[in-house]
């Protein structure tokens, strides 16, 4: 469990709090690398919200086989991010870009609204909005 969490707190840094929201990130990134049956069970835990047993009754095997399929395909998942930092750098991108909106657009607001700079500026932060969202 130490292992998991460590991973956990590798992959986020200070960017999320939340381990259901990391998870869910995380498969929606590297999920399609799961097995079908890894994929299956993490979105029954993790998206539908359903608890072990619950899938256990569903799927006609044990609990303690569902908290294993389910810890695997977390690890794989917090493994691939640990090795690639593909989120990591996905979410410094978007905090980048906001930031860069932010400076954009207080440079239009610093700006004579009908000189050519402020077009300019004006262009910069519809194209930074576009890309950020």
């Amino acid at each position: 469990m130490l292992e998991r969490q460590v991973l956990l707190l590798y992959i986020v840094g200070k960017c999320m709090e939340d381990e259901t929201l990391i998870m869910t990130m995380l498969f929606d990134f590297f999920g399609d690398l799961l097995t079908e049956k890894q994929r299956e069970y993490f979105d029954l835990y993790h998206n539908e919200d359903l608890s072990l047993s619950e899938i256990a009754e569903k799927t006609g095997i044990s609990r303690q086989g569902v908290f294993d399929m389910v810890t695997r395909a977390e690890k794989s998942l917090a493994e691939l991010e640990q090795k690639t930092g593909v989120v990591q750098r996905w979410l410094d991108t978007r905090l980048e870009l906001k930031q860069a909106g932010e400076l954009a657009r207080e440079l239009l607001r610093q700006l004579d609204e009908k000189g050519k700079s402020a077009d300019l500026a004006r262009e910069l932060v519809q194209k930074l909005e576009r890309v950020g969202n």
